[in-house]
Protein backbone atom coordinates (compact mmCIF):
# COMPACT_ATOMS: atom_id res chain seq x y z
CA UNK A 1 0.00 0.00 0.00
CA UNK A 2 1.61 3.34 -0.76
CA UNK A 3 1.86 5.36 2.20
CA UNK A 4 -0.10 8.45 2.44
CA UNK A 5 1.16 12.02 1.84
CA UNK A 6 0.83 13.84 5.03
CA UNK A 7 0.36 17.93 4.73
CA UNK A 8 3.19 18.32 7.65
CA UNK A 9 5.92 15.90 8.89
CA UNK A 10 7.54 17.00 11.89
CA UNK A 11 9.65 13.70 11.64
CA UNK A 12 10.90 14.59 7.97
CA UNK A 13 11.41 18.74 9.14
CA UNK A 14 13.27 17.47 12.28
CA UNK A 15 15.53 14.96 10.42
CA UNK A 16 18.48 16.65 10.38
CA UNK A 17 18.20 18.48 13.32
CA UNK A 18 19.84 17.41 16.94
CA UNK A 19 17.21 17.85 19.51
CA UNK A 20 18.51 16.22 22.31
CA UNK A 21 21.94 18.34 22.53
CA UNK A 22 19.77 21.58 23.20
CA UNK A 23 17.73 19.66 25.78
CA UNK A 24 20.47 17.70 27.25
CA UNK A 25 22.22 21.37 27.60
CA UNK A 26 19.14 22.39 29.70
CA UNK A 27 18.68 19.58 32.08
CA UNK A 28 22.31 19.74 32.66
CA UNK A 29 21.90 23.52 33.56
CA UNK A 30 19.00 22.77 35.92
CA UNK A 31 17.58 25.86 35.20
CA UNK A 32 14.03 25.50 33.39
CA UNK A 33 12.52 29.23 32.76
CA UNK A 34 13.74 32.07 31.58
CA UNK A 35 17.41 31.50 32.05
CA UNK A 36 20.59 31.95 29.50
CA UNK A 37 18.60 29.80 26.83
CA UNK A 38 15.66 32.04 26.51
CA UNK A 39 17.58 35.51 26.57
CA UNK A 40 19.81 34.10 24.20
CA UNK A 41 17.00 33.12 21.79
CA UNK A 42 15.58 36.42 22.20
CA UNK A 43 18.54 38.52 21.39
CA UNK A 44 19.28 36.27 18.12
CA UNK A 45 15.35 36.27 17.20
CA UNK A 46 15.78 40.18 17.20
CA UNK A 47 18.64 40.61 15.29
CA UNK A 48 17.44 37.62 13.02
CA UNK A 49 14.18 40.22 12.39
CA UNK A 50 16.37 43.13 12.24
CA UNK A 51 15.11 45.28 15.70
CA UNK A 52 16.50 45.70 18.93
CA UNK A 53 14.11 43.69 21.64
CA UNK A 54 12.46 40.45 21.58
CA UNK A 55 10.44 39.19 24.17
CA UNK A 56 9.21 35.29 24.33
CA UNK A 57 5.68 34.53 25.47
CA UNK A 58 3.72 31.09 26.15
CA UNK A 59 2.48 31.16 22.69
CA UNK A 60 1.38 33.11 19.63
CA UNK A 61 -2.03 33.71 21.09
CA UNK A 62 -1.02 35.03 24.23
CA UNK A 63 2.09 37.77 22.24
CA UNK A 64 -1.24 39.24 20.54
CA UNK A 65 -2.82 39.31 23.57
CA UNK A 66 -0.16 41.05 25.58
CA UNK A 67 0.87 43.33 22.43
CA UNK A 68 -2.40 44.85 21.95
CA UNK A 69 -2.68 45.42 26.28
CA UNK A 70 0.79 47.46 25.70
CA UNK A 71 -0.57 49.87 23.35
CA UNK A 72 -3.50 50.83 25.44
CA UNK A 73 -6.51 48.63 23.66
CA UNK A 74 -9.30 48.84 26.18
CA UNK A 75 -12.74 47.05 26.16
CA UNK A 76 -15.33 48.45 23.49
CA UNK A 77 -12.05 49.54 21.42
CA UNK A 78 -12.06 49.01 17.54
CA UNK A 79 -9.20 46.97 16.25
CA UNK A 80 -9.25 46.09 12.30
CA UNK A 81 -8.74 42.87 11.51
CA UNK A 82 -9.03 40.16 8.78
CA UNK A 83 -11.28 37.98 8.70
CA UNK A 84 -9.81 34.80 6.87
CA UNK A 85 -7.38 34.28 9.21
CA UNK A 86 -8.44 30.98 11.65
CA UNK A 87 -9.73 33.48 14.25
CA UNK A 88 -6.53 34.19 15.96
CA UNK A 89 -6.38 37.70 16.46
CA UNK A 90 -9.93 37.67 17.07
CA UNK A 91 -9.61 35.74 19.85
CA UNK A 92 -6.73 38.32 21.22
CA UNK A 93 -8.83 41.12 20.20
CA UNK A 94 -11.68 39.29 22.23
CA UNK A 95 -9.95 38.66 25.52
CA UNK A 96 -9.49 42.68 26.09
CA UNK A 97 -13.00 43.06 25.58
CA UNK A 98 -12.29 45.04 22.18
CA UNK A 99 -14.41 44.88 18.83
CA UNK A 100 -12.59 43.31 15.83
CA UNK A 101 -13.49 45.03 12.89
CA UNK A 102 -13.16 42.79 9.70
CA UNK A 103 -11.23 44.42 6.62
CA UNK A 104 -12.05 42.99 3.53
CA UNK A 105 -8.62 40.96 1.92
CA UNK A 106 -6.62 41.85 -1.39
CA UNK A 107 -7.87 38.91 -3.57
CA UNK A 108 -4.36 38.84 -5.13
CA UNK A 109 -2.86 37.83 -2.05
CA UNK A 110 -5.56 37.12 -0.03
CA UNK A 111 -4.20 39.33 3.09
CA UNK A 112 -5.92 42.65 4.23
CA UNK A 113 -6.04 45.27 1.83
CA UNK A 114 -4.68 48.45 2.17
CA UNK A 115 -7.09 50.74 0.36
CA UNK A 116 -10.04 49.13 3.15
CA UNK A 117 -7.68 49.90 5.68
CA UNK A 118 -7.82 53.38 4.86
CA UNK A 119 -11.62 53.35 4.34
CA UNK A 120 -11.92 51.80 7.93
CA UNK A 121 -9.58 54.64 9.67
CA UNK A 122 -13.02 56.21 9.55
CA UNK A 123 -13.84 53.81 12.88
CA UNK A 124 -11.11 55.61 14.91
CA UNK A 125 -9.43 52.01 15.50
CA UNK A 126 -7.08 51.72 18.62
CA UNK A 127 -4.79 49.86 16.74
CA UNK A 128 -4.41 47.23 13.72
CA UNK A 129 -3.31 43.69 13.81
CA UNK A 130 -1.99 42.59 10.38
CA UNK A 131 -1.86 38.79 9.20
CA UNK A 132 0.86 37.89 6.86
CA UNK A 133 -1.05 34.95 5.92
CA UNK A 134 0.55 31.59 4.66
CA UNK A 135 3.78 33.09 4.74
CA UNK A 136 3.04 35.99 2.39
CA UNK A 137 3.59 39.70 3.62
CA UNK A 138 0.77 41.44 3.27
CA UNK A 139 1.01 45.58 1.53
CA UNK A 140 2.29 46.07 5.01
CA UNK A 141 4.53 49.22 3.78
CA UNK A 142 1.16 50.44 2.16
CA UNK A 143 -0.53 49.64 5.63
CA UNK A 144 1.93 51.34 7.74
CA UNK A 145 1.69 54.34 5.76
CA UNK A 146 -1.84 54.98 6.01
CA UNK A 147 -2.03 53.88 9.65
CA UNK A 148 0.64 55.95 10.85
CA UNK A 149 -0.56 59.29 9.38
CA UNK A 150 -3.69 58.21 11.20
CA UNK A 151 -2.19 58.14 14.85
CA UNK A 152 -2.82 54.26 14.53
CA UNK A 153 0.13 51.45 15.87
CA UNK A 154 0.04 48.04 13.74
CA UNK A 155 1.08 44.94 14.91
CA UNK A 156 2.02 42.26 13.00
CA UNK A 157 1.09 39.09 12.53
CA UNK A 158 3.90 36.83 11.72
CA UNK A 159 2.90 33.41 13.26
CA UNK A 160 3.17 32.03 9.37
CA UNK A 161 5.49 34.18 8.13
CA UNK A 162 8.98 33.45 9.86
CA UNK A 163 11.82 34.91 7.63
CA UNK A 164 9.78 36.48 4.88
CA UNK A 165 11.27 39.79 3.61
CA UNK A 166 10.65 42.85 1.15
CA UNK A 167 13.13 45.13 0.54
CA UNK A 168 16.14 43.84 2.87
CA UNK A 169 13.31 43.79 5.80
CA UNK A 170 12.12 40.75 7.36
CA UNK A 171 8.33 40.06 9.11
CA UNK A 172 8.17 42.23 12.03
CA UNK A 173 9.86 44.64 11.61
CA UNK A 174 7.67 47.25 9.99
CA UNK A 175 4.84 47.72 12.20
CA UNK A 176 5.04 48.57 15.63
CA UNK A 177 4.96 45.07 17.00
CA UNK A 178 5.51 41.96 15.63
CA UNK A 179 4.27 38.79 16.73
CA UNK A 180 5.53 35.14 16.36
CA UNK A 181 3.92 31.55 17.10
CA UNK A 182 6.85 28.62 17.01
CA UNK A 183 4.18 26.08 17.19
CA UNK A 184 5.75 22.69 15.62
CA UNK A 185 3.93 23.41 12.27
CA UNK A 186 5.24 26.83 11.82
CA UNK A 187 8.18 27.55 9.64
CA UNK A 188 10.14 27.82 13.08
CA UNK A 189 8.89 25.63 14.94
CA UNK A 190 9.16 24.17 18.49
CA UNK A 191 8.45 20.94 20.12
CA UNK A 192 5.56 22.67 21.98
CA UNK A 193 3.94 25.80 22.47
CA UNK A 194 5.62 29.08 22.73
CA UNK A 195 5.60 32.52 21.19
CA UNK A 196 7.58 36.50 20.69
CA UNK A 197 7.14 39.88 20.16
CA UNK A 198 9.36 41.82 18.57
CA UNK A 199 9.74 45.73 18.48
CA UNK A 200 12.31 48.65 18.01
CA UNK A 201 11.04 50.32 21.51
CA UNK A 202 12.96 50.42 24.43
CA UNK A 203 9.74 51.30 26.74
CA UNK A 204 7.38 48.89 24.92
CA UNK A 205 9.62 45.78 25.53
CA UNK A 206 9.89 46.81 29.04
CA UNK A 207 6.56 46.69 29.96
CA UNK A 208 5.71 43.57 27.49
CA UNK A 209 8.61 41.59 30.04
CA UNK A 210 6.19 43.00 33.16
CA UNK A 211 3.30 42.03 31.71
CA UNK A 212 4.39 38.05 30.45
CA UNK A 213 5.10 37.80 34.10
CA UNK A 214 2.08 38.72 35.84
CA UNK A 215 2.91 42.50 36.09
CA UNK A 216 6.02 42.48 37.82
CA UNK A 217 7.88 45.44 38.83
CA UNK A 218 9.76 43.66 41.21
CA UNK A 219 9.09 40.40 42.37
CA UNK A 220 5.88 39.72 43.84
CA UNK A 221 5.27 43.57 43.21
CA UNK A 222 2.11 43.97 40.37
CA UNK A 223 2.47 47.25 39.06
CA UNK A 224 1.55 47.01 35.79
CA UNK A 225 -2.37 45.86 35.25
CA UNK A 226 -3.73 42.96 33.04
CA UNK A 227 -0.35 40.48 33.37
CA UNK A 228 -0.14 37.13 32.74
CA UNK A 229 2.05 34.40 33.20
CA UNK A 230 3.24 33.84 29.56
CA UNK A 231 6.22 32.23 29.26
CA UNK A 232 8.51 30.66 27.24
CA UNK A 233 10.50 27.37 29.10
CA UNK A 234 13.83 26.80 28.43
CA UNK A 235 14.13 23.68 26.43
CA UNK A 236 11.86 24.80 23.99
CA UNK A 237 14.17 27.99 23.61
CA UNK A 238 17.52 25.94 23.54
CA UNK A 239 15.34 24.20 20.26
CA UNK A 240 14.67 27.02 18.62
CA UNK A 241 18.22 28.18 19.23
CA UNK A 242 19.25 24.79 16.90
CA UNK A 243 16.68 25.58 14.45
CA UNK A 244 17.00 29.61 13.75
CA UNK A 245 20.24 28.73 11.74
CA UNK A 246 18.66 26.59 9.42
CA UNK A 247 15.08 29.09 9.08
CA UNK A 248 16.29 30.61 5.84
CA UNK A 249 17.24 27.33 4.20
CA UNK A 250 14.08 25.45 5.28
CA UNK A 251 12.31 28.32 3.88
CA UNK A 252 14.02 28.18 0.17
CA UNK A 253 13.00 24.60 0.04
CA UNK A 254 9.27 25.52 1.31
CA UNK A 255 9.62 27.45 -2.05
CA UNK A 256 11.17 25.40 -4.46
CA UNK A 257 7.76 22.98 -3.47
CA UNK A 258 5.68 25.92 -4.42
CA UNK A 259 7.10 26.93 -7.50
CA UNK A 260 6.91 23.25 -8.97
CA UNK A 261 3.31 23.32 -7.92
CA UNK A 262 2.98 26.82 -9.85
CA UNK A 263 4.34 25.05 -12.57
CA UNK A 264 2.95 21.81 -12.80
CA UNK A 265 -0.77 23.58 -12.19
CA UNK A 266 -0.16 27.02 -14.42
CA UNK A 267 -2.75 25.83 -17.49
CA UNK A 268 -5.24 24.57 -14.57
CA UNK A 269 -8.77 26.57 -13.58
CA UNK A 270 -7.35 26.96 -9.76
CA UNK A 271 -5.82 29.92 -8.52
CA UNK A 272 -2.09 29.49 -7.50
CA UNK A 273 0.16 31.66 -4.74
CA UNK A 274 0.87 34.51 -6.68
CA UNK A 275 4.58 35.32 -5.52
CA UNK A 276 7.36 33.25 -5.21
CA UNK A 277 9.78 35.39 -4.36
CA UNK A 278 11.28 36.42 -0.60
CA UNK A 279 7.80 37.76 0.87
CA UNK A 280 6.77 34.39 0.53
CA UNK A 281 8.34 31.76 3.02
CA UNK A 282 5.15 28.93 1.53
CA UNK A 283 4.03 27.99 5.20
CA UNK A 284 1.59 26.86 3.52
CA UNK A 285 0.36 26.41 0.29
CA UNK A 286 -2.68 27.11 -0.35
CA UNK A 287 -5.12 27.31 -4.01
CA UNK A 288 -8.17 27.95 -4.43
CA UNK A 289 -10.74 25.41 -6.37
CA UNK A 290 -14.30 25.03 -6.99
CA UNK A 291 -16.01 22.21 -5.74
CA UNK A 292 -13.81 21.98 -2.63
CA UNK A 293 -15.27 19.14 -1.11
CA UNK A 294 -15.11 17.14 -4.22
CA UNK A 295 -11.30 17.95 -4.84
CA UNK A 296 -9.90 16.99 -1.67
CA UNK A 297 -12.17 14.03 -1.79
CA UNK A 298 -10.11 13.12 -4.97
CA UNK A 299 -6.72 13.38 -3.40
CA UNK A 300 -7.92 11.44 0.20
CA UNK A 301 -8.58 8.82 -1.96
CA UNK A 302 -4.78 8.51 -3.80
CA UNK A 303 -3.66 9.33 -0.18
CA UNK A 304 -2.74 12.86 -0.37
CA UNK A 305 -3.55 14.79 2.85
CA UNK A 306 -4.96 18.48 2.12
CA UNK A 307 -6.83 20.60 4.22
CA UNK A 308 -8.35 24.51 4.43
CA UNK A 309 -7.32 27.30 6.46
CA UNK A 310 -9.68 28.30 7.22
CA UNK A 311 -13.40 27.69 6.19
CA UNK A 312 -15.70 29.95 8.45
CA UNK A 313 -14.52 33.69 8.14
CA UNK A 314 -14.32 35.05 11.58
CA UNK A 315 -17.51 37.27 11.72
CA UNK A 316 -19.30 34.25 10.99
CA UNK A 317 -18.28 32.34 14.13
CA UNK A 318 -20.90 31.15 16.09
CA UNK A 319 -19.82 31.53 19.00
CA UNK A 320 -19.78 35.76 18.84
CA UNK A 321 -22.46 38.25 17.92
CA UNK A 322 -20.29 40.44 15.42
CA UNK A 323 -21.19 43.85 14.35
CA UNK A 324 -20.40 42.75 10.18
CA UNK A 325 -22.85 40.11 8.74
CA UNK A 326 -22.96 37.84 5.70
CA UNK A 327 -21.88 39.79 2.61
CA UNK A 328 -20.11 42.57 4.25
CA UNK A 329 -16.57 41.13 3.16
CA UNK A 330 -17.25 39.48 0.10
CA UNK A 331 -13.98 38.55 -0.98
CA UNK A 332 -12.76 37.82 2.46
CA UNK A 333 -16.19 34.97 2.64
CA UNK A 334 -15.17 34.25 -1.38
CA UNK A 335 -11.77 33.19 -0.10
CA UNK A 336 -12.71 30.74 2.65
CA UNK A 337 -15.11 28.91 0.15
CA UNK A 338 -12.34 27.91 -2.03
CA UNK A 339 -9.19 27.62 -0.63
CA UNK A 340 -7.04 24.52 -0.24
CA UNK A 341 -3.75 23.80 1.31
CA UNK A 342 -1.01 20.95 -0.11
CA UNK A 343 1.57 19.44 1.29
CA UNK A 344 4.64 21.28 1.69
CA UNK A 345 7.38 21.11 4.01
CA UNK A 346 11.18 21.02 4.29
CA UNK A 347 12.03 17.00 3.90
CA UNK A 348 9.17 16.41 0.81
CA UNK A 349 10.80 14.18 -0.96
CA UNK A 350 10.70 15.19 -4.93
CA UNK A 351 8.39 11.40 -5.56
CA UNK A 352 6.12 12.68 -3.24
CA UNK A 353 5.32 16.25 -4.71
CA UNK A 354 5.52 14.78 -8.36
CA UNK A 355 2.55 12.42 -6.83
CA UNK A 356 0.41 15.04 -5.70
CA UNK A 357 0.91 17.25 -8.68
CA UNK A 358 -0.32 14.26 -10.89
CA UNK A 359 -2.90 13.73 -9.10
CA UNK A 360 -4.62 17.40 -8.69
CA UNK A 361 -3.94 17.29 -13.45
CA UNK A 362 -5.66 14.42 -12.44
CA UNK A 363 -8.36 15.46 -11.10
CA UNK A 364 -9.07 18.18 -13.65
CA UNK A 365 -8.38 15.95 -16.90
CA UNK A 366 -10.85 14.04 -15.92
CA UNK A 367 -13.27 16.84 -15.68
CA UNK A 368 -12.24 17.66 -18.98
CA UNK A 369 -9.53 20.24 -18.85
Amino acid sequence: MTPKIPLFSAQAVNAAVDLLGPAKRVLDSHWYVLGSEVSEFEREFASYCGVEHCVTTANGTDALELALRVLGVRPIDTVLVAGNAGFYGSTAVRLLGAVPFYVDIDPNCLNMAAENVREALILNPRAIIVTHLYGRLADIEAITEVASKAGVPVIEDCAQAHGAARGGRRAGSFGDIGCFSFYPTKNLGALGDGGAIVCRDESLAARLRQLRQYGWDAKYQVKVPGGRNSRIDEIQAAILREKLPLLDAWNTERRSIAAKYNAAFSDLPLTCPSSLDADYVAHLYVIQVDERDSFRLFLEERGISTDVHYPVPDHLQPGYRASQKKGDVPLTEEACASVVSLPCFPGLRPEQVERVTEAVRLYFHQRGF
